[in-house]
């Protein structure tokens, strides 16, 4: 495991149900997080997975320990999202 500060990318793949997010997202839609733009209720349910890519960790369950998908909690319209671990950010520390 390589424990580092990645670049995580958050990415809408699917809405199910009517197909109509009701925050607003669309398909193909990225974020950041912390950027707020994400629905927050989504951002909540996605938070411990983007932590755990971010920092080098790897989802047990997931066949790509670089990615993984994520569903919104609303039960009629589930958006899917995936995210992906990218680049290493560097990082300036100062003395």
């Amino acid at each position: 495991m390589n424990v580092g500060d990645f670049e995580v990318r958050i990415t809408l793949k699917e809405i199910r149900g009517s197909g109509v997010c009701p925050a607003g997202h669309k398909i193909g839609e990225t974020f950041r997080l912390g950027e707020g733009k994400l629905c927050v209720w989504a951002e909540h349910t996605i938070l411990p997975f983007a932590t755990a890519l971010r920092f080098g960790g790897e989802i047990p369950w997931g066949e790509n320990k670089d990615s993984i998908e994520v569903a919104c909690p609303d039960p009629e319209n589930t958006v899917i999202f995936e995210l992906k671990r990218g680049k290493a950010k560097r990082r300036k520390f100062f003395a």
